[in-house]
């Protein structure tokens, strides 16, 4: 099979394709042929520096999050699954690939209706969003700043906010992203790169930061009492540094989302609200398979917008 090696860490170009053996589905495990590979920026920065949450060990075939038909199953596994769209995790490594032999119970069928590459671009986005939305109880009526608001867990969440009956204020860096974020939905759109941007806002209730260093303390900054800062990323580079006196502000910063049981509610809650038309998310960029380092650089560029997915 057709498969993206990584053998070194480095620039985007050390990802090049080349072939690998076909994967053998063994016990407890499917076969997924796969349709389409999803690219998280925690990947990026996996390729950069092999720092992050996957097994460093090399060469590899990098990616996580892909959707695709049953082709075959092993030992102890319903064979009635063969046939199913189905969209999964890896674990870290194998996603970039034709193939991808994966523990059967780690499976998500599509529903009906859905198409394969949008519930590849809701595998973990979705479930981040969903989670992250359920951890900061958003009342009607509240204001809601999502940082990243162009990405996409953060379109998401600004449909998520939307829904919840917020006012919700999108911040992204550029204008051609700003446009993007008030199209998802939001009430208002800030270019962070401008200087004062956060003075445009005034107080919010609730923070998703998914920028972290200085974007993520000003928003900080904007928490009225009673706020909650709900952190889920650091595109910035690092992680927002929160002030000694939060618990005198009576603000609530909330890290992580929960046990992986709920994870797995979480992507099954987001599969059905796509499927009804309530969460739509973005596939901003498609690249073929053998063009995952083009899709890592224009990550990198921070061009991009919503999800970007590999077509195998």
């Amino acid at each position: 099979m057709r498969a993206v090696w990584l053998k070194e860490f480095g620039g985007p170009r050390v990802l090049f394709a080349g072939d690998a053996p076909d994967p053998v589905p063994g016990v407890g495990q499917a076969l997924v042929e796969v349709v389409f590979a999803g690219i998280t920026f925690v990947e990026t920065q996996f390729r950069a520096s092999g720092q992050g949450p996957f097994a460093a060990e090399l060469p590899m075939i990098p990616g996580n999050g892909v959707g695709g038909v049953v082709s075959a199953v092993g030992p102890g596994v319903d064979s009635e699954i063969v046939g199913m769209r189905v969209v999964t995790g890896t674990g870290g490594s194998g996603g970039y690939a034709q193939r991808v032999a994966v523990d059967a119970a780690t499976l998500f069928e599509v529903p009906d209706g859905l198409g394969l590459d949008v519930a590849v671009a809701l595998l973990a986005d979705g479930r981040t969003a969903t989670g992250l939305a359920r951890a900061a109880s958003i009342q009607p009526g509240e204001r809601v700043l999502v940082e990243a608001a162009a990405g996409g867990v953060g379109g998401l969440l600004v449909q998520l906010a939307q829904a919840a009956g917020a006012e919700v204020i999108g911040v992204a860096g550029g204008a051609r992203k700003v446009e993007h974020v008030l199209e998802l939905g939001a009430d208002f759109a800030v270019d962070y790169s401008e200087p004062e941007w956060a003075e445009r806002i005034g107080a919010v209730d609730v923070v998703f930061d998914g920028v972290g260093g200085d974007v993520g303390a000003a928003a900080f900054g904007l928490l009225r009492s009673g706020g909650r800062m709900v952190m889920f990323g650091l595109a910035s580079g690092t992680w927002t540094t929160i002030p000694d006196d939060v618990a005198e502000r009576e603000v609530t910063v909330v890290r992580g989302i929960g046990s992986p049981a709920l994870f797995r509610e979480f992507t099954t809650s987001a599969l059905a609200d796509a499927a009804e038309g309530r969460l739509r998310p973005v596939i901003g960029q498609r690249f073929a398979l053998e063009q995952a380092a083009d899709a890592h650089a224009a990550i990198e560029s921070r061009e991009t917008v919503g999800k970007t997915l590999l077509e195998v």
